[in-house]
């Protein structure tokens, strides 16, 4: 039995494109980027030709580009980095309920430091209203935290409407990008975002290593200190193979965004009829038009998350729910809870399936089939 891997929104295998260039580069390019002989000025040179890709990738400039360890810290740095900068001008901050812990954790910490936050509520399909957001917005807003696709059910929000409101409003917007990033095209201009977020081990680069877009002129205060890195931004040395690995990662996401984008659409309708042939109960939860088309969550009939991801496991499909399971219990997931409330059969029933490299049409019908005869076996 092949093993089939469906959990791509969590993390994704490494191009061997980007294995190459990183082993390459770590036998070649060991140079402390901030020294000045010769060994130095080549890891700059690289670093500085790569941060042009990563730039290009969201039609930004090179100089708006921080490189971090990845979408954690990315999110950490522009929410306390916004907030301490502008907490002279207010300390109103609107988030959603649906974020990933990143930012939810990051403004719970500011509540705790004094800062107001609010939380916007969304709908069934994980979307949040333009009107609740401009009800929710006031003078003393200075940051708003909204997440471009979720990871757990793939909704997009309308980013780029927030910015055209906020546009003459002092708040920051900051978007995570990071389950979006390598498979929407994404532009900082027409999202009119001033911070935006990303990782690189979502497509297929390397963990460890990611960027914040900072529009220039937006204030932030650095979060890390020692070195004058990063323009005095974010110190610490540069990740060097880390940044080329990332940087080839983008550049093969960005050849390939609409050939994906069809493929990964034609796996959700592969998976979804499949279960439909096999009678299968289901629905598929998130927003079917604003939506990132490699997250497919799905809940299923009378079906107990924690034992289904089990038989999915030994079946060799391997996918994951929105839930943190510890020592036999399940800790329910945030953003379901927000999208159908606290008692709902969706917090105990959905499983999440997200696509990626690797996978063939055969291979989502193959899932789609052993995931029916779990169901079958679970629900009698």
């Amino acid at each position: 039995m092949n093993a089939i891997y469906l959990d791509h929104a969590a993390t994704s295998p490494v191009h061997p494109e980007v294995i190459n260039v990183m082993t390459k580069a770590m036998s070649e390019v060991f140079g402390n980027p901030s020294s000045i002989h010769t060994v130095g000025r080549t890891s700059r040179k690289v670093l500085d030709d790569a941060r042009q890709v990563l730039a290009k990738s969201i039609g930004a400039k090179d100089n708006e580009i921080i490189i971090t360890s990845g979408g954690t810290e990315a999110d950490n740095m522009a929410i306390f980095g916004s907030a301490y900068a502008l907490r002279d001008k207010g300390k109103h901050i609107i988030t959603t309920q649906v974020e990933h812990h990143a930012v939810m954790h990051a403004c719970e910490k500011l509540e705790k430091e004094g800062f107001e936050v609010t939380y916007l509520p969304v709908d069934r399909s994980g979307r949040i209203s333009i009107d609740t957001f401009k009800n929710a917005l006031r003078e003393d807003t200075i940051l708003v935290t909204i997440m471009y696709g979720n990871n757990e059910v793939g909704t997009v929000q309308p980013i780029a409407e927030i910015g055209e409101i906020l546009k003459d409003h002092q708040a920051i917007l900051h978007t995570d990008a990071v389950q979006a990033y390598g498979i929407e095209r994404l532009n900082v201009d027409q999202l009119n975002v001033d911070l935006l977020s990303v990782s690189s081990h979502k497509l297929n680069g390397p963990k460890g290593i990611g960027f914040l877009y900072q529009r220039t002129g937006t204030s932030l205060i650095p979060t890390f200190f020692g070195g004058s890195q990063e323009k005095k931004r974010r110190a610490g040395t540069e990740n060097v193979p880390g940044t080329l690995g990332f940087a080839k990662a983008v550049e093969i996401a960005q050849q390939e965004i609409e050939l994906k984008k069809d493929k990964f659409k034609n796996f959700r309708e592969l998976f979804i009829k499949e279960l439909k042939d096999e009678n299968i109960q289901f629905e598929v939860n998130g927003n079917t038009e604003h939506t990132l088309q490699h997250v497919l969550n799905i809940s299923f009939k009378e079906i107990d998350v924690e034992s289904f991801l089990v038989n999915l496991d030994m079946s060799k499909v391997f996918a994951s729910s929105g839930s943190a399971c510890t020592a036999g219990s399940i800790d329910p997931s945030h953003v379901l809870v927000a999208m159908f409330g606290k008692n709902a059969d969706e917090l105990r029933n959905s499983i999440r399936f997200s696509f990626g490299l690797g996978l063939t049409d055969e291979d989502i019908i193959e899932a789609a089939k052993r995931t029916a005869k779990i169901v079958k076996r679970l629900a009698n």
